[in-house]
């Protein structure tokens, strides 16, 4: 992820205390950093890091009204006439600021992480696959419950058709026919254990993931945090006292926009009212995106800020079947054998062979690695497993559509002659 991308951008002043006056100019903010540039000069007056934040306050005094208090290593910065409102620069510094420090890219987390191993590098590499696979399977999962619920509302569809054809059959029939009591006798006591059976399943349904966020809703200074929690079956937003704000269903998403790496936009449009949209910004935002995008690939959209941010995920899973894999196989095989040469080409310069051998991992992250292997088999088998089970449920859905409207057809020919 680029730390220079600007995830927002207010127009401000800055009060300068060399030359005791305010600057108008732009107040910025990157993924781990803040940044003030003056409009007339150009020059950038303030550039810290999130993490070297102690606070942000909300002051005022007599001669500066509305104001915005950084106070970083014992400096306060004050900003002021910040536009769209106070309130909703405070909340989106403070929940960046607040993310930076509980995340692992903090001071401390960089510091460690420069020191990290190729082994290191390589397994969390395949824990994040691993997690991608485990939300593909939940949403998979679901999918396979959505499957079921449909036929077992087809097979009712064909219950109701066959007590159909017995009251009509008892209609056609004349008023003389002595077995005409019989055909009323229809069984009744499924239809409230079915219902039961879809509540239970919808009251099952998980969480893939929450995250926090900012929302913005219909104009930009109602700003507030929140939650953002995608289901299998579509997503919610919620306040801080997790209370709903609004539900989407799956199917009435419209169009999911991504404007950055850390912001989208999420719209269901309406005929004659106004559409219902929300804009969420979040730091843990690109851990959603990859979800979203699985489930709404059709309705999602990557603006030109967010391109960027897409081609970097992308490309390093371009070659993910031979290039991760062989890279895995190669460096789990230098720590088996480590006498056997590394690559089985001749003339391999000497400081590719140094480089290569200092690469070599430790026994604990090949055995971490091996352990992290075996659980992406083992989902990518269930994965295969489940998918077959669709098709066949599919077929069996399409013989069960056919069925079902060939005897509506039927039936409907069969009333009209009635009528």
């Amino acid at each position: 992820m680029n730390k220079d991308i600007r995830i927002h951008s207010w127009p401000c002043s800055y009060y300068l205390d060399t030359n005791k006056q305010w600057v108008s100019g732009r107040l910025s903010l990157t993924p781990v950093a803040i940044k003030f540039t003056a409009d007339k000069t150009g020059e950038v007056l303030v550039n810290f890091h999130l993490s070297s934040i102690s606070e942000i306050k909300k002051e005022s005094s007599n001669l500066i009204f509305s104001s915005l208090t950084v106070l970083e290593k014992n400096t306060k910065h004050w900003f002021s006439s910040l536009q769209p409102s106070r309130n909703a620069v405070f909340n989106v510094l403070e929940h960046f600021w607040r993310e930076q420090l509980l995340s692992s890219q903090g001071a401390g987390a960089e510091a460690a992480a420069l020191q990290s191993t190729k082994g290191k590098e390589l397994t969390g590499l395949l824990s994040g696959s691993q997690k991608r696979l485990e939300d593909t399977a939940k949403v998979l999962h679901y999918q396979g419950e959505q499957f079921d619920n449909i036929m077992r509302g087809l097979n009712k569809i064909e219950g109701d058709m066959d007590v159909a054809d017995r009251l009509l059959t008892e209609l056609e029939s004349p008023s003389w026919w002595p077995f005409s009591s019989k055909l009323w006798k229809v069984p009744l006591e499924t239809k409230p254990k079915e219902t039961a059976t879809v509540s239970d399943l919808k009251n099952q349904e998980g969480i893939i993931i929450r995250i926090p966020v900012i929302i913005t809703h219909r104009t930009d200074s109602n700003v507030k945090p929140g939650k953002l929690t995608l289901f299998p079956s579509g997503l919610e937003i919620s306040d801080c006292n997790s209370q709903v704000i609004h539900r989407f269903e799956s199917k009435d998403v419209d169009d999911i926009r991504v404007h950055t790496p850390y912001e989208i936009s999420v719209r269901q449009r309406f005929i004659g009212k106004p559409d219902t949209s929300y804009r969420l910004l979040s730091a843990k935002m690109p851990e959603a995106i990859s979800v979203l995008e699985m489930q709404f690939s059709k309705k999602i959209q990557f603006l030109e800020d967010a391109l960027g941010f897409v081609g970097a995920r992308k490309s390093p899973q371009v070659d993910f079947g031979t290039s991760i894999w062989q890279a895995a196989t190669g460096l789990l095989g230098g720590v088996v054998q480590p006498s056997s040469p590394v690559g089985g080409r001749e003339g391999v310069d000497n400081d590719q062979v140094q480089l290569q051998k200092h690469e070599k991992i430790s026994q604990e992250e090949a055995k971490e690695l091996k352990q992290i292997l075996k659980k992406l088999k083992s989902l990518a088998l269930e994965t295969e497993a489940e998918l077959e089970r669709q098709d066949e449920a599919l077929d069996s859905i399409t013989a069960s559509v056919d069925r079902a409207t060939l005897n509506i057809d039927k039936q409907n020919r069969r009333i009209r002659k009635l009528t």
